[in-house]
């Protein structure tokens, strides 16, 4: 798929359904909504490691206390981290949870310094 077919991707539902099972939804999450989320956050000026951090935050006080957070990520993004967030708190509702949350924020942040590291090598 093309960037702006990925971006169009509903992130948010992903989430809802691709966290609580294994199976076909959460191998999208982890394919096709890594690479959809990096390419938002990527447009919106995040670094990777905003995503990293943030992953360790859900890591440590879990998915419900960082969608609670005033600016779980920098500028612009914040919004949409916290609308990642609450979705995935409505269905991670235990620390396996959170640890699948964190994984999932780690593949985009890996994803994203992918897209990243490219850019630079390209210009």
């Amino acid at each position: 798929m093309s960037d702006a077919r990925l971006a169009e991707l509903d992130v948010e539902v992903l989430l809802r359904f691709g966290l609580p099972a294994a199976g076909p939804h959460r191998s999208t999450l982890f394919g096709d909504g890594a690479v959809a989320a990096a390419i938002t956050v990527d447009r919106l000026g995040v670094m990777p490691r905003a995503l990293v951090f943030l992953g360790e935050v859900v890591r440590s006080g879990g998915t419900r206390f960082a969608a609670g957070l005033p600016e779980p990520l920098p500028g612009p993004a914040a919004a949409v981290a916290r609308g990642w967030l609450e979705a995935a708190a409505m269905v991670a509702g235990d620390a396996t949870g959170d640890l699948l949350v964190a994984r999932w924020l780690d593949a985009v942040a890996a994803v994203l310094a992918l897209r990243v590291t490219h850019r630079e090598a390209s210009a």
